[in-house]
């Protein structure tokens, strides 16, 4: 039976309409789709959907149900030859495409994946002394150095600090609640006895934004995992508000909301170079650095490995065993004969 197509359904040569099935959608609007019923970052998300286009076109745009190991391992091989990238970000790539194969096209490699891989940097983490801390925050101002402090003082990561919500502060009894940090783990670590009074006069300035933005029609956070849905007047309560408000209202990418996200990380990151740069510390010093400096200073005092473990939360012991070989002892703590 032949079928003439026009916009929106199919008519036969008897007059009978046959409605035309919708268009299956683009392969990467299907990645971001799954990795959202996932509940992956929104910069996880960014970054899988660069490496799947990028090994899409590296095989003369190829489908993906076309290829296999023998293509990841291609791709694998030319960024760790050619393009000399850091394990890390091989690992990621890698990490990307299984995801395009094993969550959104379903489908089992014909065998395990042997690429050349990129050599793991061996390099131990920057760590600042504590008086080197110091003069980087007293060289910062406001928000950036409060931020700052809280990520030395608690041991934070970037983005756990600055997604920071009002209800998971409690000044009672000095502890902050990280939900779903790296790896979807939760966890509670310190909050400093040193910045409860600090905290509590910058709140009430965020709440007066919040109020403002609330009048003006706004006022509404990103909730994850669809508790927007659940709960639909959640995201305009103060106790979801986040702690480190932008300072300007701004379209959610996946919603297309205009909402007040949280500070902007590069802002951040800023401030703090153009601090460190005041201090001419000789040391490559990122937001980062404070995490790490943090777990060596605890080591320093004397706090088992494994509490120090649990407050950054690291899964692996191992992890949190680097910050051994960067206290301030030289040598693996062994003390050279030459003082005696």
């Amino acid at each position: 039976m032949m079928l003439f197509y026009g916009q929106g359904a199919g008519i036969d040569i008897r007059g009978e309409h046959q409605m035309e099935e919708p268009r299956p959608r683009k392969l990467l609007d299907q990645v971001r789709d799954m990795m959202r019923l996932k509940h992956y970052s929104y910069r996880t998300e960014e970054s899988y959907v660069q490496w799947i286009r990028r090994y899409i076109l590296f095989h003369n745009k190829r489908h993906p149900q076309e290829m296999g190991a023998t293509e990841i391992e291609a791709f694998l091989t030319h960024l760790a030859v050619q393009e000399q990238v850091a394990a890390s970000t091989q690992n990621q790539a890698f990490s990307a495409v299984l995801f395009l194969y094993n969550s959104v096209l379903k489908l089992e490699l014909d065998r395990p994946v042997d690429a050349l891989r990129a050599r793991r940097s061996q390099t131990l983490p920057t760590v600042l002394t504590q008086t080197e801390v110091m003069q980087v925050i007293n060289r910062l101002s406001g928000v950036y150095q409060l931020v700052i402090k809280l990520l030395y003082g608690s041991g934070l990561r970037l983005t756990e600090g600055l997604r920071l919500r009002v209800k998971d502060i409690d000044f009672e009894h000095h502890q902050i609640t990280i939900w779903d940090g790296k790896g979807m783990k939760s966890r509670v670590t310190m909050l400093p006895v040193q910045l409860v009074e600090p905290l509590k006069l910058h709140l009430p300035s965020v709440q007066l934004l919040h109020q403002q933005d609330l009048q003006q029609g706004y006022g509404s956070v990103y909730l994850p995992f669809a508790l927007e849905r659940k709960y639909p007047h959640a995201s305009r309560e103060w106790k979801w508000q986040y702690v480190f408000p932008s300072d300007r209202l701004s379209k959610d990418p996946r919603s297309g909301i205009v909402r007040r996200h949280h500070l902007h990380q590069s802002t951040l990151q800023k401030a703090l170079t153009d601090a460190v740069r005041q201090t001419k510390i000789p040391k490559r010093v990122s937001c980062h650095t404070f995490r790490h400096s943090f777990a060596t200073h605890l080591l320093q005092n004397g706090y088992d490995i494994r509490t120090v473990q649990e407050l950054l939360g690291h899964q692996d012991v191992k992890t949190t065993m680097i910050y051994t070989h960067v206290l301030d002892r030289g040598g693996r703590g062994v003390r050279s004969p030459l003082d005696g």
